[in-house]
């Protein structure tokens, strides 16, 4: 192993207390370590001035490793600079649940591993959403987890209709509708009434929300289909996209959101080997 990167989140790693135990641990693995923010802060936020910050942009390309420090979210944001870099990603829990990440905050001592080589790489899935105005394509992005459609802030139902290969699955008015990957079955659609998937099954999760319709439930789809919604005209109403939890994108009447399987895949690093049912029933255990 010749380089890792280590991506703090400072809104959480306050100081970047736990950057700097994980330097440690990896001091002795022989890489260059080399620590990047993954996004841009504030400029309120008091980064530690002994710590030399490098940009993520020239670093993370021939990278062997990215370790990332926060919650799901950061995680999540960091795995789509990781997967297009071709880069496998461990995530370290300073969140609440952390679903995603391989360690908790105070299990960096397993760290060691790496240097030994003793890990795995798992793939993820991925998606592929891209929305359509007026028969042109005005935006495209690859998400880990979901991509959600939602009404806006005013108390009515958004109508759409959801396809499985151009043959109608779904058609309702309610608050929205979830595409989730099986890593994000254990996220919003499972708030929403979705299942809980095991991470290597070959299917996509829809979950409608809250939808004024006793007949429309949940489905699991093979991952090689091709999901479309379309949504119907609503006149004044707002709906809007969020892929991976991201900054959410206004959809207008009559605009159409294809969801499919994407090419590339997220590579996440496993230190400690554990089975998704192990995995649910420590994350739920005192909830």
């Amino acid at each position: 192993m010749k380089k890792i990167v280590l991506t703090p989140n400072p809104y959480r790693d306050k100081q970047f207390k736990f950057v700097q135990t994980a330097l440690r641990q990896l001091s002795g693995c022989g890489a260059e370590l080399r620590v990047c923010l993954p996004f841009d802060v504030d400029k309120s936020i008091e980064l530690p001035k002994h710590i030399t910050l490098t940009p993520l942009a020239r670093d993370l390309p021939g990278a062997d490793m990215l370790i990332c420090f926060g919650g799901d979210g950061t995680i999540l944001h960091a795995s789509k600079a990781a997967t297009r870099a071709d880069v496998p990603i461990l995530g370290v829990n300073i969140g609440t649940m952390g679903f995603i990440a391989e360690l908790e905050s105070g299990e960096l001592s397993l760290l060691s591993r790496i240097a030994a080589g003793e890990y795995t790489v798992e793939r993820r899935r991925m998606l592929e959403v891209t929305v359509h105005r007026g028969g042109a394509e005005v935006q495209k992005e690859i998400c880990l987890n979901d991509a959600v459609i939602t009404k806006g802030a005013v108390a009515r139902v958004v109508r759409m209709a959801v396809y499985c290969d151009d043959v109608l699955a779904m058609e309702f008015g309610g608050d929205g509708v979830i595409v989730a990957t099986p890593t994000g079955s254990t996220a919003y659609s499972l708030s929403a009434g979705g299942p809980m998937v095991e991470p290597d099954a070959r299917v996509m999760v829809i979950t409608p929300i809250c939808a004024h319709d006793i007949r429309t439930r949940p489905i699991v789809a093979a991952d090689d289909r091709v999901v479309t919604i379309k949504l119907d005209s609503f006149g004044k109403r707002s709906a809007y996209l969020s892929v991976d939890g991201g900054r959410a994108m206004r959809l207008g009447a009559g605009d159409t959101v294809r969801v499919a399987r994407a090419t590339v895949e997220t590579k996440l690093v496993r230190v400690k080997q554990r089975s998704f049912y192990e995995i649910v029933g420590s994350k739920f255990k005192n909830t």
